[in-house]
């Protein structure tokens, strides 16, 4: 079941909240604009977590068919929101 009415900051905090317990980060680096891979020292391999972890955490799926190239184009925490948008209301969102 998608969920329909989400505000941006609610998508955010839960998405930071993924990002703290899943990678011990800190909440004070989870800016919109940190870099995943850069600044916040994520990998490939915790980038697999991190999509398994907010399937989970909003309830919808990832289909590598249609959604891999939006995925490997996130780069920041900004991003990351926007996809996870994008999967709960089916639409492209701006940051």
């Amino acid at each position: 079941m998608k969920e329909t009415a989400i505000s941006r900051d609610a998508t955010m905090e839960r998405v930071r909240k993924v990002l703290i317990e899943e990678f011990e980060l800190k909440a004070e680096d989870l800016t919109p604009a940190a870099t995943l891979y850069e600044e916040l020292g994520l990998d490939s391999l915790d980038s697999v977590d991190m999509v398994v972890a907010l399937e989970k955490e909003f309830g919808f799926k990832v289909v590598r068919a249609v959604d891999e190239e939006k995925i490997r184009a996130i780069r920041d925490v900004a991003a990351l929101c926007g996809f996870v948008e994008y999967k709960l209301i089916g639409k492209e969102t701006t940051p």
